[in-house]
This record gives C-alpha cells, sequence and structure tokens, in this order.
C-alpha cells in the first residue's frame, strides 16, 4: 500500500479511484466500490478497503458533511452530481466502513503501524459524518 498519511485520500488505491471517478463524473464508482466490499466474503484486501473508505468520504461530502482533508477535486464532483443523495448509499457506506474498520487487511496494515491511532480517529470521524448525514 502505498500511503503517505492516515487520510482516506493519502493512498495511491484512493488516488487512482478519484481519477476514475473524475473520468465519469458520476457516483457510479461510489456505489461501485460499497459493491466490491459487498461481494467480499471472506478477507477484504487493502485495495479494495482503501477505496471503500475514499467512497464513503464521496458519500459524506454529497451528505454535506466533508472531511476538512477533503481534496478539491472531490468537492467540486461532488457538487456536479446530477442526482440526489439516496439514502440507501449512506447506509452502504457506514456498512462498508465498519467492515474495513474491524475486518480488513488495511486495518490489519495499521494496527502494525505507529499511527494506528490516528488512522482509527479518522475513521470514527467519518463514521460520525455519516451518522450526522
Amino acid at each position: 500500500m502505498g500511503a503517505w498519511g492516515v487520510g482516506h485520500f493519502d493512498n495511491d488505491d484512493a488516488g487512482d479511484w478519484v481519477w476514475e471517478l473524475e473520468d465519469t463524473g458520476t457516483a457510479s464508482p461510489v456505489t461501485a466500490a460499497f459493491a466490491a466490499v459487498e461481494a467480499e466474503a471472506n478477507y477484504l484486501e487493502a485495495p479494495d478497503a482503501c477505496i471503500a473508505l475514499a467512497a464513503a468520504e464521496v458519500v459524506a461530502a454529497w451528505a454535506g458533511n466533508p472531511a476538512a482533508e477533503t481534496p478539491d477535486t472531490v468537492i467540486d464532483l461532488v457538487e456536479g452530481f446530477s442526482e440526489p443523495l439516496d439514502p440507501a448509499l449512506l447506509v452502504r457506506a457506514r456498512a462498508a466502513v465498519e467492515r474495513v474498520a474491524t475486518d480488513s487487511e488495511l486495518r490489519e496494515l495499521w494496527a502494525e503501524s505507529e499511527d494506528f491511532g490516528a488512522w482509527r480517529a479518522m475513521v470514527q470521524g467519518l463514521l460520525r459524518r455519516l451518522q450526522a448525514a
């Protein structure tokens, strides 16, 4: 995992995914990210987990609760979505974040680092922002 910080956009997988989001200009990559988590019954690999967290950040921003660290490009993309936020997407986002936080390779990788507390705080902040929507 190429990561340079604990933020949900601070890794190569999320960065590549944001490019896909920019290319489509729609929320379809968001739903695809959650579908990948939902389809994996066993071990959730780090790349899918990173993308799920970025997708959940997009949903939080779409709901009006972006993180201060959310890239301007993501905010601009969300503001350009023509469709309203489906409440079911909030439910899927929360479920994906909870799965990543409790049972994923990404959690294991962060647990082995000195930044685990900071990462967990970022995840909990995302869950709070999704709950507030």
